[in-house]
């Protein structure tokens, strides 16, 4: 397993995660000067916002090249994805110039000083909460609460802000004056499951300690699904993977366009089901069925879900919205306090079944996020995401 990070080639910039990232050129004769080089070292410590572990990753990778040269350490171990990430980096450069890396530092520490500040949140009604979520867009009228995923960039995957946000969305919402809580995504996709990246961010305990941490997580998350109180909903608006088709087991019903796609690829990153899927689903769809999806990562068009019944009903892309929300407004007309008596009668009785399957999933999960295979398959979807 993975030590602590290794410090001692990291001396001035700011902590930083992430994966690979693409070739820098030299692309100006004139040269930055020392002055402006340090200038703009400090500038970085004044961003108002975080530029993320990609752009982080540049200015690491940038900073060693200028002040060392061509990356010249030994290359981190594969479980040490931060370090192997940074060595990445570096090495990507090659033997770009110190000159020119320098330069190419300053013009990057500009362009972030200089440009507004990008906002994938989509605009708030006069309606919505004002929760503050950075991940979400959380509404609420006409007795339903929408919880909207809101990083359409990233194909609404779920990075470990948003499981926070999520679950503390979920208990606003079970506490609120709404009869539903529906969950859908904002963009082409419903959500892309997990952020893989979310990898890379190894605590100083190491792989040991993250894989500890991403159990507590997860397991608290599932359990506000296991737990919630209204019925819940989802809205499946485009391609849904992982962990968000296995909570759809947890849902009250479920309503699809028909270009979404349901996808539980664990077997490939090698990791294993969760969501309480792996005694969900073979109660939905029967083990032959849930194996083919769960261990060997078939993937189902919404028509094949539905057959199956993990989907209540499909809708034509084209009416989707209308023809979903029409009806969610009408049964949202129904008594709430009414709705929440008949979920508990039909779902009290596996809520601690469900509680023990999540707790038994997590610590297998545990296990997995600290393997050989599932390290080896990360590290190879994080580096030709980085080539794309």
């Amino acid at each position: 397993m993975a030590g602590r990070l290794v410090r001692r080639w990291c001396p001035r910039p700011p902590q930083i995660v992430g994966f690979p990232v693409f070739q820098l050129h030299e692309t100006r004769a004139m040269r930055a000067s020392q002055k402006d080089f340090e200038d703009a070292m400090n500038q970085v410590k004044l961003l108002k916002k975080d530029p993320g572990n990609e752009v982080k990753l540049k200015l690491y990778a940038l900073y060693k090249q200028a002040t060392e040269g061509p990356c010249n350490v030994p290359k981190p171990g594969v479980f040490d994805l931060v370090n192997k990430a940074k060595w990445d980096a570096w090495s990507t450069l090659g033997n770009l110039p110190k000159d020119s890396a320098r330069q190419n530092y300053v013009d990057l520490v500009s362009s972030l000083s200089s440009s507004p500040e990008p906002s994938s949140q989509v605009e708030p009604r006069a309606d919505e909460k004002p929760a503050g979520y950075e991940t979400l867009v959380v509404t609420s009228e006409d007795g339903i609460t929408k919880i909207m995923f809101n990083r359409p960039t990233k194909k609404n995957a779920i990075s470990t802000r948003m499981y926070e946000e999520i679950m503390l969305a979920l208990k606003a919402a079970s506490e609120d004056k709404s009869a539903l809580t529906v969950l859908t995504g904002i963009g082409d996709y419903y959500c892309s499951g997990n952020d893989l990246t979310n990898f890379t961010d190894i605590p100083p305990g190491g792989v040991e300690e993250k894989a500890k941490s991403s159990h507590i997580l997860l397991r608290n998350f599932v359990q506000c699904f296991i737990d919630f109180p209204k019925p819940l909903i989802a809205v499946v608006n485009g391609p849904a993977v992982g962990i968000s088709v296995t909570l759809l087991g947890l849902f009250d019903a479920v309503y699809a366009s028909d270009r979404a796609t349901f996808h539980t690829p664990f077997s490939a990153l090698g990791q294993s089901p969760e969501g309480c899927s792996s005694y969900t689903f073979p109660k939905i769809m029967g083990s032959a069925k849930a194996t083919e999806m769960l261990v060997f990562g078939k993937k189902l068009t919404a028509g094949e879900a539905c057959a199956q019944g993990l989907v209540t009903e499909v809708f034509p892309d084209s009416t989707f919205q209308r023809e979903v929300w029409t009806r969610l407004k009408a049964y949202a007309k129904l008594p709430a306090n009414t709705l929440r008596v008949s979920k508990n009668i039909i779902r009290s009785r596996e809520r601690e079944k469900l509680r023990a399957v999540n707790a038994e999933e997590c610590i297998t999960l545990e296990e997995r996020w600290q393997s050989e295979d599932c390290m080896n398959a990360i590290m190879n979807f994080l580096s030709r995401k980085a080539k794309l």
